[in-house]
């Protein structure tokens, strides 16, 4: 049973204050949950191992797909192979962030992966700095959480220099170079995560700019904003699938790019293939006795309870949970129904007494660094509510 403590909620106006203007869902209930989930500490240390270990196994799985050529199996975009072979192969193409989804790891439930949000995750803004002002206003610790987002992220994009674990050699004051910071034009979620980011990479001593993604221009020689200047980062809080399929002729364009060294995208198209929830089947695959992979294949699991979702779904759109007699039991609508589906063994999430069910999400930049969690019902959509959490 998920323990749940009670608190005040930051009122619309101080929310709408610090650039969070997404409070309110369309049905007219508030996103932000006026509780926080209660775990303990040795809870939040199995969660910061949980991400540690699935990332160090992505990895090998992703070098496992290049070797083997299974982009297809993944459902890549076959115009953005060639990118994401070569953001692979060099250091400089740094993965500044991501988001784990997990079952379990409360009450002694096991922890299990779910997905990997890993090119363009949400719940960053409110990660970071919501869940910590929830617990200011309420008159507590700061400090009771699983939360260093902002620092392993600001910690990240120096590497984006000095390559190494150690940063210690960046210098701060360094003029050199610039990173644009992008999303689309009348998304504010998506606005306020980007500056967000944009203020961590200034706080860590880059020159930074934001221009909507409609305004940037591109050529072989490199990527600029509506003024004419020249970047030598680009991140853009768009994800690489929807580059190549809405997108062709930027593809083609970035791939030149990168391909002359005329400018690092983040987060790099190799994160496309950690993003493909076919993925979870090589996971499986190559390490069918972790005790974080549930069970999943590219065809329907016989006699056995299932999740039925697609390569690059979002918001838990599309998705079906089958019984083991193959009848659907619920299911959701949604835009990605021309990808190709994975089915996942099913798992229970921890729920609380009004039988409300939690998804933990484990923000990875470098290493775990930060937790929260999702609520709502059998499959977690869009309408399901952000929640904070303490250390007790």
């Amino acid at each position: 049973m998920i323990k749940l403590q009670k608190l005040n909620p930051l009122n619309d106006s101080t929310l709408e204050e610090i650039g969070f203007t997404w409070h309110t869902d369309s049905d007219g209930s508030k996103y932000v949950n006026n509780e926080l989930v209660v775990i303990s500490q040795n809870e939040a240390e199995a969660y910061y191992k949980a991400a540690n270990d699935i990332y160090d196994m992505y990895v090998e799985a992703a070098q496992y797909v290049i070797e083997n050529d299974l982009f297809f199996e993944l459902g890549i975009p076959f115009n953005l192979i060639e990118m994401i072979k070569k953001s692979w192969e060099n250091d400089v193409h740094w993965h500044i962030y991501g988001r784990f989804d997990l079952a379990g790891g409360i009450d002694s439930k096991p922890i299990k992966l779910i997905e990997f949000n890993a090119d363009t995750p949400t719940a960053l803004f409110e990660t970071a700095l919501l869940q910590w002002a929830l617990l200011k206003q309420n008159n507590m610790d700061e400090n009771k959480q699983f939360n260093n987002v902002y620092d392993a992220i600001s910690e990240n994009f120096k590497r984006l220099i000095t390559l190494f674990e150690d940063t210690s050699t960046f210098n701060k004051n360094y003029d050199g170079w610039k990173i644009l910071f992008s999303s689309v034009e009348g998304n504010d979620e998506e606005e306020a995560t980007t500056k967000l980011l944009q203020q961590i990479a200034t706080d860590a001593g880059f020159n930074t700019g934001f221009e909507f993604l409609q305004n940037v221009s591109f050529d072989e020689e490199g990527i600029y904003n509506s003024e004419g200047v020249l970047y030598e980062y680009w991140f853009k809080l768009y994800p690489w699938e929807d580059i190549a399929h809405d997108e062709p002729e930027l593809a083609t364009t970035l791939n030149s790019i990168m391909q002359n060294q005329k400018a690092i995208i983040l987060n790099p198209a190799y994160t496309l293939l950690f993003q493909s929830k076919g993925m979870l089947k090589i996971l499986y695959d190559l390490f069918p006795e972790s005790p974080y992979l549930l069970r999943t294949s590219d065809k329907p699991l016989e006699d056995m309870k299932q999740v039925e979702k697609t390569m690059f779904g979002r918001e838990g759109a599309n998705t079906k949970i089958i019984d083991a007699n193959g009848s659907v039991l619920s299911s959701t609508d949604g835009e990605y129904d021309n990808y190709k589906t994975i089915f996942q063994e099913y798992v229970e999430f921890p729920k609380d007494e009004n039988k409300q069910k939690y998804q933990a999400g484990v923000f990875f930049a470098y290493e775990a660094c930060g937790l929260s969690f999702r609520k709502g019902g059998e499959i977690l959509d869009n309408m399901s509510k952000f929640v904070g959490h303490i250390i007790d």
